[in-house]
C-alpha cells in the first residue's frame, strides 16, 4: 500500500516537472502607452488640526503636564564686574585657565554665581592675557585680573 502511494506521488511530481519545462505561451503584446490608466486624485486629503488646549495624543494615559515657568530674558540686574576676583590666569599650549572667584575654570565651562538670594547662570567665553570674558545671554562682561 505504501509502495503504490509513493509511486503515484512520483508519478505526480515528475509530470508537474515536466509540464514546467515546456515554454509558456507568448502573452499579448503590451498595450500603448495611451491607454494606461489615468493618476488617483484624491477628493478630500485628510488633516488633524488640534486646539491649544488639546491633550497630546502621544503622551502617556494619565500624564499630566508641569506647567513651564516663565522666564523672561532680562531677569535681574546688571552683574558688575567687582563681583568677580579673577586671581590667577595661566595661558599654556594645552589649555587656557583662570582662577575666578577661588575656582579653576576654562574656556566654554558655565558655573553659578549666587548673589543675594539669586543664582545667576554664567559661561566663560575667552581667557585673555590679562583678562577674562564672562556671558550671561546675551551680555558680556569683562573681567581683569587683580594684581597686588
Amino acid at each position: 500500500m505504501k509502495t503504490l502511494l509513493m509511486i503515484s506521488v512520483l508519478a505526480l511530481l515528475g509530470l508537474s516537472c515536466a509540464l514546467a519545462e515546456q515554454p509558456a505561451v507568448p502573452a499579448a503584446p503590451a498595450a500603448p502607452a495611451a491607454e494606461q490608466p489615468a493618476a488617483v486624485e484624491l477628493k478630500t486629503k485628510s488633516s488633524f488640526t488640534m486646539d491649544a488646549s488639546g491633550r497630546n495624543p502621544f503622551w502617556p494615559i494619565g500624564f499630566k503636564p508641569v506647567a513651564k515657568a516663565s522666564t523672561n530674558e532680562h531677569t535681574g540686574p546688571e552683574i558688575q564686574p567687582e563681583a568677580f576676583v579673577v586671581s590667577s590666569i595661566t595661558v599654556d599650549q594645552g589649555g587656557r585657565f583662570a582662577i575666578i572667584n577661588g575656582k579653576a575654570m576654562q574656556v566654554g565651562q558655565q558655573f553659578g554665581l549666587q548673589l543675594g538670594n539669586q543664582t545667576y547662570q554664567l559661561t566663560v567665553k575667552a581667557i585673555l592675557d590679562g583678562r577674562v570674558i564672562l556671558g550671561r545671554r546675551d551680555e558680556e562682561i569683562v573681567v581683569f585680573l587683580r594684581r597686588k
